[in-house]
């Protein structure tokens, strides 16, 4: 009968009965149980539109970062919109916030204490508390703590664990479903923002690092020192004067023709050689240059601006306070299938309360390209694996550190550059 009446039917009635079809059979398929899925999903819409509206007040704070003025600022905000009796946020070792009821011992800056939001950093996975004592808190028979039950959920950035969100409530039981949904939706939009605040970190951080390489290479002390230089010179050697205005400007030529973010160890060593014999012409016998290079290192890539940093910081900040004489010596060499780069110097060291801070991004002076700028950038373009790496004895001297993967680029010169022994030396 089917055969019948499709032999019958007219061209434009057969084609409305196939589209009819096939539109049903796209909804059968594909969107009735996606509409199914709407369905459940709306009950919850009161949490989601929370989660936005909370994702939206706190991105201009977290898009800093997250440390405890920002965890200050957006527990707040998640405390106002969620309407909870207290709100945590956490890193993985410390409190950044909390705030509403809760206890006394467990203050923002102060070290995670519940081992419930320790089991949650390290395994990365959402923890219900639905009673007082699951929080595994140690100080619970020594204070009234008016808790008694709490949703935890990691906060995520990048795959890793990053912190955690705590949402309280100050009776025992189950804790509602929307309460939980909600925790989980605010933890997976802050680690959103997470994202997008270490990208922006990084993109600014690249964005100076170019720059630093065509503004503040040639810090100001060293230019007006380098001057002051030459300009002695010029009244008692014009000969070595006129090597020394040679240097500065061929200093000045390699900086400007720099592109991109690598360059041949080869081509930073020449860098550097032109810094260390203007600097040479300046201390004179007070400082002493040696270099130990691996000649299969030089036909390798490496980031712009890592070794003149790296030598010049030992100058300035080991040597120059020293009152004898000082040494600083450059080695470079393949180990397993990295670049090994050491700079040592025997000045006057680093304290040990200040070795932590000088990785620190702002650190030191901010003239120049600093040991914090070679450091993120290393680890921006190699992985946080890599970077510096200090170690320093006051009195003694400092060690500089830095491994470098192996990036072929071939170069027809070898060998071995020396110490510089004058400001004659070519």
């Amino acid at each position: 009968m089917l055969a019948v009446a499709l032999i019958v039917t007219r061209r434009w009635e057969l084609t409305l009965i196939i589209v009819l079809g096939n539109a049903l059979l796209v909804y059968l398929v594909i969107l009735y149980p996606h509409f199914n899925r709407l369905s459940r999903v709306r009950i919850d819409s009161k949490s989601f539109d929370r989660s936005l509206q909370i994702a939206n007040v706190t991105l201009p704070f977290l898009r800093r970062g997250l440390n405890q003025e920002t965890a200050q600022q957006t527990a707040e905000i998640i405390q106002e919109i969620s309407d909870v009796p207290a709100v945590a946020l956490t890193d993985r070792q410390q409190v950044l916030s909390f705030i509403g009821a809760g206890c006394e011992r467990h203050p923002p800056g102060g070290s995670i204490i519940t081992n419930a939001t320790k089991e949650v950093i390290a395994s990365g996975r959402l923890k219900i508390v639905e009673k007082k004592q699951d929080f595994n808190c140690p100080y619970q028979d020594q204070c009234d703590c008016p808790l008694e039950s709490a949703v935890i959920a990691p906060l995520i950035c990048k795959g890793e664990v990053m912190g955690t969100i705590k949402l309280y409530q100050t009776k025992e039981g189950e804790v509602p479903t929307n309460l939980v949904k909600l925790a989980v939706g605010i933890a997976q939009l802050l680690g959103v923002q997470m994202e997008l605040a270490e990208l922006d970190r990084q993109t600014q951080l690249v964005t100076k690092a170019e720059l630093d390489a065509l503004q503040a290479q040639i810090n100001p002390h060293f230019l007006f020192n380098t001057l002051n230089t030459i300009s002695m010179f010029i009244r008692t050697d014009p000969e070595t004067a006129r090597r020394l205005l040679q240097r500065l400007a061929a200093f000045f030529r390699h900086s400007l023709k720099r592109r991109g973010h690598l360059v041949t160890f080869e081509e930073e060593l020449e860098y550097l050689h032109h810094y260390l014999v203007l600097e040479k012409a300046r201390f004179r016998e007070k400082l002493r240059i040696k270099k130990e290079i691996d000649s299969e290192v030089l036909k390798y890539k490496i980031p712009v601006l890592t070794l003149q940093p790296l030598v010049e910081n030992s100058i300035r900040h080991g040597i120059t306070p020293k009152v004898e004489e000082g040494t600083v010596k450059l080695t470079a060499k393949i180990s397993d299938g990295e670049i090994h780069i050491a700079v040592h110097d025997d000045g006057v060291g680093i304290q040990p309360e200040m070795l932590s801070k000088v990785l620190k991004p702002g650190f030191g002076s901010g003239s120049g390209v600093g040991l914090s700028n070679v450091h993120e950038r290393l680890k921006i373009l190699f992985g946080e694996e890599y970077g510096i790496t200090i170690t320093s004895t006051p009195g003694k001297g400092t060690s500089v550190f830095v491994r470098i993967p192996l990036l072929l680029e071939i170069s027809e010169k070898g060998g071995e550059v020396n110490e510089i022994e004058s400001v004659n030396s070519r």
